[in-house]
């Protein structure tokens, strides 16, 4: 029989699931779970956040050892053996043994080949490492680095300068660091992107779906708070969050702009550079956020490409004749990175100004990027 204190556990992990909407980001929704339910300690947080996390990411696997099973049923399975002795259970299809769907199996298998495609699905069940960037508009990373590394175990990212990663979960919204805008928590490979964006102090530039601002506060200190730095987004709870990271980060010359605001149509023709990192599948993120996995069809992709054009061709009418436009996802498959580049170049007089990005996840470290600069076309 388990112990109390783990069927205590047990029946949180069961309350989570009856009341968990799958629209919310699981990582939110277990946050907001957390702070309704303080009376857990930090040792059963832990139990009960690992065991989710694996619940959703493993999801196919458990839907078929026990289709009809409950939490508790799916629980003491997991609780019997480990995930890698599940995964060899011969009776499995392989889309189950890779905890992931059938569309997803074959889209990465298509994309990258047989071998290639199932060690990418393995990455993606995978931990992501916990990343942060220095705010260097405010401090660099060797001095950050060297306050962190006296009290954690960190090291230096390899392939954004501004990174810092540390080996496990640690408190970090707690830190004063992070109270005094120094850092932000943002994925290596996401830093790389922005990295992108060569704005010069003077410089106009448009984060067109800036979301809650990672790029944006990547992009500002190179700008030392001379020209305009806009971030545009359709979700007024995302801007929010931006307008707080842009007051702790220090930026001041940024504006937020919503939907339907006066100052948009002002800014045509006028951008130095403009970064669109579309919505997109979110293939290249799948670590973080395991529950994309289940919503991830055909029907999701071809709506995706479409909004991804639209996005990116009201985008380029903020481009002045010299401007640069930076097209961005989080995704790893072609048909939103590869076929919609072939896509402006065909279609909206653009031309690539370099080779385009491409990270795709890897263990230890980035997670899957994709982006590419565009200028306008000389021919036209």
């Amino acid at each position: 029989m388990a112990p109390m204190s783990q069927l205590f556990c047990q029946h949180q992990i069961g309350a989570f699931f009856k009341q968990w909407d799958e629209s919310i980001p699981l990582d939110l929704a277990l946050s907001h779970f957390f702070r309704a339910h303080k009376n857990l300690g930090s040792h059963d947080r832990r139990y009960i956040g690992d065991s989710i996390y694996q619940l959703v990411r493993w999801r196919s696997l458990f839907e078929c050892l026990d289709p009809d099973g409950s939490i508790a049923k799916k629980l003491y399975l997991l609780e019997k053996k480990t995930i890698e002795e599940w995964v060899c259970e011969p009776r499995l299809p392989l889309w189950a043994q890779k905890g992931t769907s059938p569309f997803l199996l074959e889209q990465f298998t298509a994309a990258y080949g047989r071998e290639k495609g199932l060690a990418l699905l393995d990455v993606c069940n995978g931990a992501a490492p916990i990343a942060i960037r220095a705010n260097i508009g405010k401090i660099s990373r060797d001095e950050l680095f060297s306050r962190f590394s006296l009290q954690f175990n960190v090291w230096k990212g390899s392939i954004a300068d501004t990174a810092i990663i540390f080996a496990k979960r640690e408190p970090l919204f707690a830190l004063p660091e992070f109270k005094e805008g120094l850092f932000e928590m943002q994925d290596e490979g996401s830093q790389l992107v922005a990295s992108l964006v060569e704005a010069k102090p003077g410089d106009r530039v448009l984060d067109y779906c800036s979301g809650s601002g990672g790029k944006s506060l990547a992009i500002a200190p190179k700008m030392q708070k001379k020209g305009e730095l806009y971030l545009h987004d359709i979700r007024e709870s995302a801007l929010d969050q931006a307008r707080k990271r842009l007051r702790r980060a220090g930026v001041q010359n940024s504006q937020v702009l919503q939907p339907g605001h006066p100052t948009l149509p002002k800014l045509y023709g006028k951008m130095d550079w403009v970064v669109v990192d579309v919505p997109c599948s979110g293939t290249g993120t799948l670590r973080r956020n395991p529950e994309m996995k289940w919503k991830i069809d055909a029907a999701l992709v071809d709506r995706l490409i479409q909004e991804q054009q639209e996005i990116a061709m009201e985008a380029i009418r903020y481009l002045k004749p010299t401007g640069r436009l930076v097209y961005a996802t989080c995704s790893i498959l072609p048909q939103e990175n590869e076929e919609q580049v072939d896509f402006l170049i065909r279609r909206a007089g653009l031309e690539l100004d370099k080779e385009p990005l491409k990270l795709l996840p890897q263990e230890g470290s980035c997670d899957g990027f994709f982006a590419a600069v565009f200028r306008k076309s000389k021919m036209r």
